[in-house]
This record gives C-alpha cells, sequence and structure tokens, in this order.
C-alpha cells in the first residue's frame, strides 16, 4: 500500500505528476501539499491514524514546462485524422509526405510532415505542392501539448482521479 500512486496537482489544480503513497506522506507532513482526496481508508501506528493520500494538491505553484509532443508515423495519421492532406481520402494505408522534400533542406518537423495516400506521395514525388500543381487541405502544425501519457496508465484503477484530470486530457480519457 506504501507504494501505490497518488495523483499530484499543482496550487492551481493542474496534474503535475503522480508518486508514491510514502511520497505523498513527506509532502503532507512537511506541509508542502494538502490532502484532498482519501480513496483508500486509514494507516494505523500504535497511537494515530492516517489518512492513506489518493490525490494531494502542493501549497505552492511550481511552474513546469508542458511536455512536447513526439513526432511519430502514428502521431501525425492521429493528427490528420487518418485523411491524405492532398486529395482528402480517409484510409490506414498511408505514408508521411515532407511538404518541402528532405532534398531541398526541408525539416523533419511537425509543420513539415503530412499524411498522404501513396497515390497523392507518389504523384508529388520530390516536389514542393506548388511545383506539383497540388493544394494542401490545411497547414500542418503542432499538436497541443498533453499531460495524457504521464496519466493514461494509472486511470482505469484510479476513479477518484477523473474529476481532477478531467478537462486536462485527451478525449479518449474519459472514454
Amino acid at each position: 500500500m506504501i507504494n501505490a500512486a497518488v495523483l499530484v496537482l499543482n496550487q492551481n489544480y493542474e496534474p503535475m505528476n503522480v508518486c508514491t503513497v510514502r511520497r505523498a506522506f513527506v509532502l503532507l507532513d512537511r506541509g508542502k501539499a494538502e490532502l484532498l482526496e482519501n480513496g483508500r481508508g486509514y494507516m494505523h501506528s500504535a497511537s494515530l491514524s492516517f489518512p492513506i493520500p489518493s490525490v494531494i494538491r502542493l501549497i505552492y505553484l511550481i511552474r513546469k514546462p508542458r511536455p512536447q509532443p513526439r513526432l511519430s508515423r502514428r502521431d501525425v495519421f492521429v493528427r490528420d485524422n487518418y485523411t491524405c492532406q492532398y486529395c482528402g481520402r480517409q484510409t490506414k494505408d498511408l505514408t508521411l509526405d515532407h511538404v518541402v522534400p528532405r532534398r531541398t533542406a526541408g525539416p523533419h518537423t511537425w509543420e513539415n510532415v503530412v499524411a498522404a495516400c501513396r497515390e497523392c506521395n507518389h504523384r508529388k514525388a520530390g516536389h514542393t505542392p506548388q511545383e506539383a500543381h497540388m493544394r494542401l487541405r490545411r497547414e500542418p502544425k503542432a499538436p497541443a501539448p498533453s499531460i495524457y501519457p504521464i496519466f493514461y496508465r494509472y486511470l482505469p484503477a484510479q476513479e477518484e482521479w477523473r474529476k481532477f484530470i478531467a478537462g486536462w486530457e485527451r478525449d479518449e480519457l474519459l472514454a
């Protein structure tokens, strides 16, 4: 029970991290956090009993940069909704296409990579969309940062966390 997961919220109730019950006890004892949810009962000593925390909130605001999303094939396909960005056909048989080709110093970034069906990718070949007389359906951009990867593996077992994570997560969290 001492190694169970505890949700740590920032002072503004933004989910920050997951720690163990042992670490949560230390933060509570030192006055650095307050208990918000006790979903596990009590831990007893010889003369005292302590609530086992499930969710704690830090007393002071911690400024932490949001995690930047990784650029991967799957994430590009999800961002583009498994749709070719040139012809608009929705399919699972997609390739990655660099809008400005790599051979002309096009970077491998969110703003330069799109999902394309095989036919459109072959038709565009190593040209820019203007040179190939093709038009992008929408401009590629990086997806918004998400805290989803930190918490998704804990959610099935941690029902009391949902009200604190709602609004900060992807739609898949509450589905």
